[in-house]
């Protein structure tokens, strides 16, 4: 975690991103809400805390500690510290069978995310396959023009945001990432706005047993 700055959470709400992914998460979850759900970059837990409320069984990582602080105080024992770049989960979590990963707005923070899509794919494989939900900000011809175009670039990717956005992902790069690993994509969905102005997307994968 030596490159690691924390988010800085300071409350337990949800971001402003989570209304526009809610409904297409509950879509594409698995409809046995007795399948544990791991949350890898959970934050503050919110989105695990909106899953626990729809009868799921959900868990929670982040490499910041006040986002688990808080996050542990509501519901115990679910969450844990840890660093994404990790080869193994928190000891605790290591018994759960898992059979479905989601990751909101994570990816896009990350100096490292092949370590990272490694890191699901072995948890997965380790549990017989399942599936990799990855939200991420939008980016695509028309809209990176349309940011150009009326001077908000600087504003967009703000290089002086501490902890801020590393890399730009579109629909096919982030496609190519998870299928370097052998996953295969089954689902894409934009998030908020309109069509390719995006403010998020959705990208749904699936892995089998080796």
């Amino acid at each position: 975690m030596s490159h690691y700055k924390d988010y800085g959470f300071v409350h337990d709400g949800a971001t402003h991103m989570h209304k526009d992914i809610y409904a297409p998460l509950l879509k594409h979850l698995a409809p046995s809400k007795t399948s544990p759900v791991l949350d890898l970059g959970c934050g503050n837990g919110s989105i695990v805390r909106f899953l626990l409320a729809q009868d799921y069984d959900a868990y929670g990582t982040d490499a910041s500690p006040k986002g688990i602080e808080i996050a542990e105080k509501l519901n115990p024992g679910r969450f844990a510290i840890q660093d994404l770049a990790a080869d193994e989960l928190p000891q605790h979590l290591k018994q759960i069978k898992f059979k479905t990963i989601i990751s909101t707005e994570v990816i896009e923070h990350l100096y490292d995310p092949r370590t990272f899509i490694r890191f699901c794919k072995q948890i997965l494989i380790e549990n017989g396959g399942g599936s990799l939900i990855l939200t991420t900000p939008y980016h695509g011809y028309l809209k990176n023009l349309m940011i150009a175009l009326s001077g908000k670039w600087d504003r967009h990717a703000d290089p002086l945001w501490d902890g801020g956005h590393i890399k730009l992902w579109s629909k096919h790069t982030l496609s190519q990432l998870v299928e370097e690993q052998g996953f295969k994509v089954i689902g894409f969905e934009g998030c908020g706005r309109v069509p390719y102005v995006w403010k998020s997307m959705m990208l749904i994968a699936e892995i089998s047993h080796a």
